[in-house]
């Protein structure tokens, strides 16, 4: 892997915009071994996305060992409870929004 940059190296690299155009696996097998981020988090976890051929939570990304572990072949994707796991329970808030006949259309006028 390539070596560790230094702060001001990794926003020079970001100035030049590396990534663009560049194949979604080259640049997570660069930028997921680099500690600071040296493109723009947006396109690194679109790439992130596209090389597991997953959606992947924003959270995710404080586990960059599992999501090494993955993009490798070295363990599968995580299920649904271990992605939630992650959360802490009392940080927790999941909602079901199902839409039905009844509300379609109409505008959620909250409480």
């Amino acid at each position: 892997m390539a070596k560790e940059l230094t702060e001001a190296e990794a926003i020079a690299l970001a100035k030049t915009g590396w990534w663009k155009g560049q194949n979604p696996r080259k640049i997570v097998l660069f930028q997921l071994w680099q500690p600071r981020l040296c493109m723009d988090f947006g396109d690194f976890h679109q790439a992130v996305e596209e090389a597991l051929g997953r959606s992947v939570w924003t959270h995710e990304f404080i586990d960059y060992a599992s999501l090494k572990k993955e993009f490798l072949g070295d363990k599968p994707a995580p299920t649904i409870e271990e992605i939630f796991d992650v959360i802490p329970a009392d940080k927790r808030i999941i909602l079901n929004l199902k839409e039905s006949e009844d509300t379609e259309g109409e505008e959620w006028k909250g409480k």
